[in-house]
Parts: structure tokens; C-alpha cells; sequence
């Protein structure tokens, strides 16, 4: 039974030595019951509080880590069922997949641009986690080729995925120092692929026909020391992927039922045509799967799913920010204007984009607006004349313009009369309401 902050408290040191990271042992107390940290954070809890609260300290759905040279993929540690509830904590990867039937020419054309892929999304560096390497062909020396040709132009985590215990072994000898997902254990090959996981310590994927064949599999599994695991329940329609992911997250999340706390892996890959391998791939991400396996890459598909994990997967109490600043926009001198905006990463992006099309010079000046929007932020006192007088100089905006004019967002144009007194040697204007009427406002007005 899961313990209250209060429970949990009674178990630790109550030191408040801060070795955890947290002010107090309350605070780390009230953490662990929320399930966000782990029991190890504290170095001092004796060991009969550690055997009654490692179950209770244990999120319901156990954190799974890849890696390979630098590059780290992590799924799970989630808490709840729905991201408004809380937050979703850990993104699920995406994958492409190769065959190593495919000539190395042909694997090394599919990763290379799906490799190098890489897009900018208000801030933040959208790619692809990894690839998936599939044994189709029984072959040990043919699939150790196909993962060294991904090896030759890709060092993003990898997911071998086959049948036949000896071929996979093969494969995952030829990844020293790094931690693959091992795909897959069925029924008929469990104890050989639990065997291979303990081996070389990689996380393993169990696979089954039924969620409750799954269980089994799972409970056979860990009896054999293997703690990190990975579901395939097996789906591959959007009805049966849908179904069967919520069952399995409902019954890790609401009932703790810990055979079945592990992240999930999706193939939307095997779904026979690219509309339903894009519509398989946007439920799985929105719907638990902890990794997404795709056979096709392409930039709209790829952007698509991205752009959608990260809206998904973006914290609900906490604001997409910018680092709040002043930003040259092409290449401004000393007599162009000032334009002012916050730190919310939207509003940031729209004004800068809108600035930069112009082809027009200006000084965008970033306040911090602890991630707000202008609106919001102005009518949650966030962002006011004091504030922004007081990042003009922060800045050193004076120092970078000669020609002092500076433009308030229209909407927050009662500010300009308050503005005028911070900055009584400054020009102040107000500006259009909306980020689109920018272009025209700088070249009839500034």
C-alpha cells in the first residue's frame, strides 16, 4: 500500500542534512510519496526503513534507460494516467527500423538523413532517439554486418529485435560498452533471452498473444533476476493498441500492479501502409507507448510526431521559456529600435520570425516574464514598466543603441505613459496587437 509525506517522514533520518537535494527530509518525504524521486537520493536511511518503504518509493512504471556513446534514452517513471493530472515525465523515443535482409547500402541510405535529421521547435532540438535493427534473416554474421552499418553512420541508442537467441547474441557482442534493447521474449524463447539480458545487462522486451499470457511472461521473467523490462502486448490496429496499452498503464498506475509496472513498446512500423503507420505512431505517443518503432522515415511524418510528443510531454505547470535577453535581428546597429516582448517561447518565436522576414534590423529585447505570455503576464503582474525599465538596463541596452525608441506589444499599450516615466530618455511607441502585423508596422512606422 502506497504511504502518505507524513508516513514516509516518520522512516527517514529527519536530519535535514540536504544530501538528497532537498531542503528538508519533508520535502524529499512528500517527493517520494509522489513518487518523483527515488529511495536511493538518501544515503542515511537505515536499512529497515529502506525494506518497508522500497515498495512504496517505487514509481509505477519502472524507468528503462538506454545508451550508447553519450547518447541516452529513458522511458518511464510516470505517475499518472493523464498529463493534466500531474506531468508526464519521460518522452517516449522514436525509432526507424532497418532489416538486415536490406544491403548495407540500403540500411546506410535509410539512417543517414533520418540520423541527421534535426528541426527546431520554439527553442528546443527536435530528432530522432535511435534505430531498430530486425534479424529477418536468421543470420548471425549478416545481422553483426547490418548493425555495423548502422554503427558507420549512426551512434544513437539501438533496439535488436529478432527471435533467435544465438543471432541476437551475436549482436549484442558487437555493442561493447553500450545498452541496447533486447527485443524479444515470447513464450517458446523466454528463458534463453533472459539469459542474453542477465549476460549483458540490457533491458529486455517480453512479447505475448494475450495480456494475460503477458503477466505470465513477466512474472517468468523476473524470477530470473531480470528487472528491466519492456511490454509489447502485441497490438497492431489502433483498436487493439489503444485497449491494450490503457489496460496495462490503468493497472501499473490505479492498482500498483507491479508484473505490469514497465514501460511499452509500439511497432506502428508493422501496420502495412504509411496512413495507418502515422496514425498508429500519433496514438502510441499519446497513448503510453514508452517507444515508438517506425519503418518509414520522412521529414513531414517525423516532424509531425515530434511536434506532437513534445506538446504531449511538455510540462502543463511549467512554461515553455526563452532565456530572457536582448537578441540582434538582422544585424542591427546602434540607431535601430527596440522591440519588447517576454520570454514565453511562442511569443518569442512569432515576434522574432515575423522580424527576421521583414529583412528589417531591430533590437528584441526578451523580459522575463517567468514564461508567460504578454497578456497573461501583464495581467498577472509579471510584466509591467517597472520590469521592463529594469531589463533595459540590465541588458545594457543603453550601451548598444544611440537612437532610444523602444516598442511596447499593443496590448499592453496602457503601459506606455508608466514606461515613458522608467525610461524618461527614451522614445516609447506601441506597436500592433498581433505578431503578424509587425512587417507592416516597421516600415510605415520605424
Amino acid at each position: 500500500m502506497a504511504l502518505s509525506g507524513i508516513q514516509i517522514y516518520k522512516m527517514l533520518p529527519q536530519t535535514n542534512c540536504k544530501d538528497c537535494g532537498f531542503p528538508t527530509c519533508l520535502a524529499f518525504a512528500m517527493k517520494l510519496a509522489a513518487k518523483q524521486v527515488e529511495l536511493d537520493a538518501c544515503p542515511h536511511v537505515s536499512e529497515e526503513s529502506r525494506a518497508q518503504l522500497a515498495e512504496s518509493s517505487q514509481p509505477p512504471v519502472r524507468l528503462i534507460k538506454m545508451s550508447a556513446d553519450g547518447h541516452e534514452i529513458q522511458s518511464g517513471n510516470e505517475i499518472v494516467l493523464f498529463r493534466h493530472e500531474k506531468t508526464f515525465y519521460n518522452k517516449p523515443g522514436l525509432f526507424v527500423r532497418v532489416y538486415d535482409d536490406e544491403s548495407v547500402e540500403d540500411i546506410k541510405a535509410k539512417i543517414e538523413p533520418a540520423n541527421a535529421y534535426k528541426v527546431n521547435y520554439v527553442g528546443i532540438d527536435l530528432e530522432l532517439d535511435g534505430f531498430a535493427v530486425e534479424a529477418a534473416q536468421g543470420s548471425a554474421d549478416v545481422f553483426v554486418a547490418a548493425i555495423k552499418a548502422v554503427r558507420e553512420v549512426s551512434e544513437k541508442p539501438l533496439i535488436l529485435v529478432g527471435n533467435d537467441p544465438d543471432v541476437l547474441s551475436a549482436g549484442l557482442g558487437s555493442l561493447e560498452g553500450e545498452t541496447p534493447l533486447l527485443y524479444a521474449a515470447t513464450p517458446d524463447n523466454w528463458e534463453a533471452m533472459a539469459g542474453l539480458a542477465s549476460k549483458y545487462n540490457v533491458p529486455l522486451a517480453i512479447t505475448a498473444d494475450t495480456l494475460d499470457d503477458l503477466v505470465d511472461l513477466s512474472e517468468k521473467v523476473q524470477g530470473k533476476g531480470i528487472k528491466d523490462i519492456v511490454l509489447d502486448p502485441g497490438g497492431r490496429n489502433l483498436r487493439d493498441g489503444l485497449e491494450q496499452n490503457t489496460i496495462l498503464r490503468r493497472l501499473a498506475i490505479k492498482k500498483n500492479f507491479r508484473l505490469v509496472g514497465f514501460p511499452i513498446i509500439a511497432f506502428p512500423g508493422d501496420a502495412g501502409s504509411y496512413a495507418k503507420e502515422s496514425a498508429q505512431a500519433a496514438q502510441a505517443i499519446a497513448k503510453y507507448a514508452g517507444f515508438v518503432v517506425l519503418d518509414t522515415f520522412t521529414p513531414e511524418l517525423v516532424y509531425a510526431l515530434l511536434v506532437l510528443r513534445e506538446n504531449i510531454y511538455t510540462d502543463p505547470q511549467k512554461p515553455i521559456q526563452v532565456q530572457p535577453d536582448v537578441y540582434a535581428i538582422n544585424d542591427p546597429t546602434p540607431d535601430d529600435p527596440v522591440l519588447v516582448t517576454t520570454n514565453f517561447s511562442i511569443t518569442y518565436f512569432s515576434v522574432a520570425n515575423e522580424v527576421e522576414g521583414t529583412g528589417l534590423p531591430a533590437w528584441l529585447l526578451v523580459c522575463d516574464a517567468e514564461g508567460m505570455s504578454v497578456l497573461t503576464a501583464w495581467a498577472a503582474g509579471k510584466f509591467d514598466a517597472e520590469r521592463i525599465a529594469k531589463d533595459v538596463k540590465r541588458f545594457n541596452l543603453p550601451d548598444k543603441v544611440s537612437n532610444k525608441r523602444i516598442v511596447l506589444p499593443g496590448h499592453v499599450a496602457v503601459l506606455s505613459g508608466e514606461l515613458e516615466e522608467e525610461l524618461p530618455d527614451w522614445e516609447v511607441r506601441v506597436g500592433p496587437r498581433e505578431a503578424i502585423d509587425l512587417p507592416a508596422f516597421m516600415k510605415q512606422a520605424l
